[in-house]
């Protein structure tokens, strides 16, 4: 049967066209479990077919054999045979090829932007072998707007497919190339096998996380004092500051606090008006930062609740470095529908008596607006009902007035010495409570004096105090420098952080560099000062824009870095051994510390990772054995391993994440038997998982070889063993 065929790029996407374009009913396919999903309907007597992918269909993969460096023979292979954990991709790709064959004209309808182009021009290209399609253009997932999409639709973006692909081929080069330099370079000194990965954009951000984990680690504390008032006011108690902020000599600070009496003078009054305007409309960098500053959802996180959100057609396309709100959205028919939730109603009344004009920001994005309600309303869950309250208070607050706020600086004297009271208050609360919680500002009201009043200092307060280091990133604040130093894109900024947990370069919310990528950082500094460049990892984000734009050409971008890396790679060979043991002792000192997962609750010690060599099942084996303590706990066996620094309430054990490969986290503690795994256990896998206990707790009397991770029953074994080394 001849059909238009749709390609979406997720299946809740393909969804909502199908259900916004369809005059009719919708007929689904393949939701017997055996098969993706895909949906037939009718519009304008034709009939359509509307295909999701999920995600990329297709990923970049070697062509030749062996690990030799630098890589550069790469084509595209379909996701699901180059990739094991990708397995899932395949109904979907067959769904691609069995719709293609009576397929009479192509839509594309995936995300408008480098990824959702390359995504749109594989399929279109390598599965149903066309060179061009209409393409659909949306920025929220409302029926509204996908039905303007389609009428209005016109030709794929061939310079921002070219952006794209030439951003997937760099990436490739330099990834795959790099990370094979110094994993072979870690085999080369240790004879052992540990994958240590780097990249275009990864490299630099590495480096400059670590430079000011160095500042931190420099940093040393110096002494100062801290001199203050409390003086009375009428029934109040209120706290007046020395005019220097610190006093670098005890004496000194001695000396000052002798010479204040009994009483302190009002010398001056000075009152100060601030006018503070409206937020500018959330971009992808500050949405993200905001949503870990508020929820602590880490930016990987929060963009997935964000996509979920857009996908429900709750907000608009999350993926943007505007700070614009386009006229065109009708900003009265959004307010008027948020205003129908009854937590917005107050708000959008309010908006809807006056002029509706927005505060906005410099920053623009060709391909989509600021981020923004839709208007729209659905039952979401607790995470999603956060960060999308986030995104509505701050649309509302950028219709809002300009808030006024108060400041008084009150000079006290006494002894000679000048000391101040400081009050803040707001007058005019504008665009703050259209905010809600999210402006919350601190209120400090004085009461009232006058030049020449005399109030009693009931305390002197000498306070000895240290300089501070400065402030770790935060995994928000990170994202924001990255942005201004243009390393990565809106897109890609909250996976590249999360490729430096996930290979164990980051540990902590507050953002701290591990001993390993101190020392990665350190050697491609020392051996390949290219691989950590901003400037370099600026230049080529400034050519793939400048392909987007038709300024510059694909293959030039690429022969360029070619170039490049060949002249890394070379000059890395020279030194693979040198850096291979650098590696190898940061590598052995960070497993270490990440084996640790918190405090064993019969003896108080250490409860580490282990691993049985013979069977590569890993455990939790206590560092008390020597002296009696038997405890031990089973460990998933596949997944990234981490602490969370928190204790179960009902067993008492350590409470771990555990990140499997191409899964999501999760949460447990370590007691199989504990009343939080109820559910997960029924009475065979209760059974397996108290066999699984005693064998832990068996494996953790075993003798252990620290170097090599091997296990021995004895103590003879284990001596012939350390001979060896």
């Amino acid at each position: 049967m001849s059909h238009t065929l749709i390609i979406s790029e997720k299946p809740s996407a393909a969804k909502s066209i199908a259900e916004a374009l369809a005059e009719g009913k919708v007929k689904t396919h393949g939701d017997d479990g055996s098969k993706a999903v895909y949906y037939e309907f009718v519009r304008d007597n034709k009939d359509f077919m509307v295909v999701p992918a999920v995600g990329h269909l297709f990923t970049l993969k070697q062509i030749g054999k062996g690990w030799n460096y630098p890589v550069f023979d790469a084509d595209w292979s379909p996701t699901f045979q180059a990739n094991k954990f990708a397995k899932f991709t395949e109904p979907y790709f067959r769904n691609m090829e069995l719709l293609a064959k009576d397929a009479k004209d192509v839509v594309i309808a995936t995300d408008y932007d480098e990824e959702g182009e390359v995504i749109g021009y594989n399929i279109l290209t390598r599965i149903l072998g066309r060179k061009d399609a209409t393409r659909m253009k949306f920025s929220t997932m409302t029926k509204e707007e996908l039905i303007d999409s389609y009428l209005h639709s016109g030709k794929i973006n061939k310079n921002l497919i070219e952006a794209g692909l030439a951003r997937h081929f760099l990436d490739f080069y330099w990834g795959l190339s790099l990370t094979r330099a110094l994993t072979l370079a870690i085999k080369a000194s240790a004879k052992r096998f540990r994958i240590l990965s780097t990249g275009r954009v990864q490299g630099p951000v590495l480096h400059m996380l670590a430079k000011h984990e160095k500042q931190i680690q420099a940093f040393r504390s110096k002494p100062f004092w801290e001199l203050g008032l409390d003086v009375a006011i009428g029934k109040q108690t209120l706290k007046a500051q020395y005019s220097k902020d610190k006093i670098w000599d005890k004496q000194e600070a001695d000396k000052i606090a002798e010479k204040i009496g009994q009483e302190a003078k009002v010398k001056d009054i000075k009152t100060k008006i601030m006018t503070q305007n409206p937020p500018k409309p959330y971009n992808t960098t500050s949405l993200l930062a905001d949503i870990y500053r508020y929820f602590g959802y880490s930016p990987q996180q929060g963009m997935s609740i964000a996509e979920a959100l857009y996908q429900a057609g709750l907000i608009s396309y999350p993926r943007t470095s505007s700070e614009k709100l386009p006229k065109d959205i009708n900003y009265k028919k959004i307010i008027s529908a948020l205003g129908k939730q009854s937590k917005y109603a107050k708000e959008a009344k309010q908006l809807l008596a006056k002029e509706l004009k927005p505060e906005e920001g410099a920053k623009t994005d060709t391909a989509h607006p600021a981020v923004y309600p839709t208007g729209e309303a659905k039952k979401i869950g607790g995470k999603q009902q956060n960060v999308y309250d986030l995104i509505v208070r701050r649309f509302l607050a950028c219709f809002g007035e300009p808030a006024k706020r108060e400041s008084i600086k009150v000079s006290l004297e006494s002894g000679g010495e000048i000391f101040f009271l400081s009050g803040k208050k707001t007058i005019e609360a504008g665009w703050t409570l259209l905010y809600g919680k999210y402006a919350q500002r601190e209120e400090i009201i004085l009461p009232n004096m006058r030049i020449g009043d005399v109030l009693k200092i009931k305390k002197v307060n000498l306070n000895e105090k240290e300089t501070q280091p400065p402030a770790r990133y935060s995994q928000g604040s990170v994202l924001k420098d990255m942005e201004a130093k243009n390393l990565g894109t809106k897109a890609t900024r909250s996976q590249i952080l999360q490729i430096l947990y996930n290979r164990g370069y980051l540990i902590g919310k507050s953002i701290e560099v591990t001993e390993l990528g101190m020392q990665l950082s350190d050697v491609l500094e020392k051996n390949i000062p290219d691989v950590v460049s901003e400037k370099l990892t600026a230049h080529f984000e400034e050519m793939t824009d400048a392909i987007e734009l038709g300024k510059e050409r694909k293959e030039k971008v690429l022969e360029e870095a070619r170039k490049r890396i060949e002249k890394i790679c070379d000059s890395f060979r020279t030194k693979e051994k040198k850096v291979g043991d650098e590696l190898t002792k940061a590598v052995i000192a960070t497993q270490d510390k990440q084996s640790i997962l918190g405090t064993c609750k019969a003896c108080n010690g250490t409860l580490k990772v282990h691993k049985n060599w013979r069977t590569g099942k890993r455990f939790a084996g206590c560092s008390g054995y020597p002296k009696g303590c038997r405890t031990g706990y089973p460990l998933p066996r596949e997944g990234i391993i981490t602490r969370t620094e928190k204790q179960c309430e009902e067993c008492g054990t350590p409470i771990i994440q555990v990140r499997p490969a191409g899964r999501r986290p999760f949460r447990m503690c370590l007691d199989p038997m504990c009343k939080t795994k109820a559910e997960w256990l029924d009475k065979k896998k209760l059974k397996k998982a108290q066999e699984e206990s005693r064998a832990a707790s068996k494996l953790a009397k075993e003798m252990k070889c620290e170097q090599c991770n091997k296990y021995f029953k004895s103590k003879r074994a284990m001596s012939v063993h350390m001979k060896g080394h």
